[in-house]
């Protein structure tokens, strides 16, 4: 019987000697280099422009890509192409829709979409000046999300979007209203500048599904309305002439339901014979995440198309901001 805990092993070979002698080498000067001295970040000189300070930006990754981001934008506003601006709860979260309306309303931005999440809080800080509570204290006894007006106020938005949407519905119901900080909802800058406005909502996912109230029907209907109205304006991402410019998705701050979404949008877009392949698009936030990598910059667009930025919102979208409305106006950025 054989002894299974033995067993044979072929002999290693022995080390094949190597003669250093014989390597092949080549001239550096027939080499190709990612990196060149006209690349390189410049100092640029006490009281700079910001867009100087912005063209002494390295030509590399990050500031690569968002030179590459400004550029298609302008070049859509330009040509009469949408920029639509995806974006999730934390954009409004750490201060930026102020920065998002003024872009609304010079018509940089034509089109919004968010989750749920974005619908909330735009909500909340129209109305109450404040929003987000600390979900790790709240959570512990029960009382997290368990807010009563907030709930009201998306119902209602939700019955009237049945038929005209949920997000136009909640940005005339804001933008109508007596709210305090009105001023301040990205939803209330839609309605004011009668751009398109659409909140895709995942069932079970936002404070306001808990509350008993909630109407599953109106808010499944609304959102359903929202989808097929984004999907109209991802038709107008493409090029208005043949090799002109297409327009711009940018994905802001949502790791999963917006870059589903834009998948599903461009899908049929597709189906029905509308040609995206100058459309640029996005993504913007603090972490690479799978979905938007994969559903943004990725699967949709040709190769050179999509661009990832990688970086707190509070920073990035003020440089954004200021890089666009320089070039619009002529000036280098």
């Amino acid at each position: 019987m054989t002894d299974e805990s033995q067993h044979s092993e072929l002999p290693l070979p022995a080390p094949i000697p190597l003669d250093f002698d014989q390597l092949r080498l080549k001239s550096r000067e027939t080499r190709a280099h990612k990196v060149s001295v006209s690349a390189l970040g410049k100092p640029v000189p006490d009281g700079a422009s910001f867009a100087a300070w912005f063209d002494s930006l390295p030509e590399f990754l990050g500031a690569k890509s968002l030179r590459a981001i400004v550029n298609a934008i302008v070049q859509a506003r330009r040509a009469g192409r949408h920029v639509l601006f995806a974006f999730g709860g934390h954009v409004i979260k750490t201060g930026c829709a102020p920065l998002v309306i003024d872009l609304i309303e010079r018509g940089v931005i034509t089109a919004i979409a968010t989750n749920g999440s974005g619908a909330i809080h735009d909500l909340e800080l129209a109305e109450t000046g404040e929003t987000s509570e600390e979900v790790a204290d709240t959570i512990r006894d029960g009382s997290f999300g368990m807010v009563r007006e907030t709930c009201e106020r998306m119902n209602a938005a939700a019955a009237q979007g049945r038929t005209e949407g949920l997000g136009s519905a909640l940005g005339r119901l804001i933008e109508s209203g007596t709210a305090p900080f009105k001023q301040l909802s990205i939803f209330g800058a839609a309605a004011r500048c009668n751009i398109p406005a659409t909140v895709h909502v995942a069932l079970g996912t936002d404070t306001v599904h808990m509350h008993p109230a909630a109407d599953g029907g109106a808010i499944g209907e609304a959102t359903m309305v929202d989808f097929r109205a984004l999907c109209s304006v991802v038709a107008g991402l493409g090029a208005a002439a043949p090799d002109g410019p297409g327009g711009v998705w940018l994905n802001v701050g949502s790791a999963v339901i917006m870059p589903e979404v834009f998948l599903k949008a461009v899908s049929i877009v597709r189906n029905l014979g509308h040609n995206l392949d100058a459309m640029q698009t996005a993504n913007f936030d603090m972490l690479r995440h799978y979905r938007p990598m994969q559903n943004v910059i990725t699967r949709p667009v040709r190769a050179g198309h999509g661009h990832s930025v990688t970086g707190h919102h509070e920073i990035l979208l003020p440089l954004l901001r200021q890089a666009v409305l320089e070039r619009l106006a002529g000036r280098p950025a």
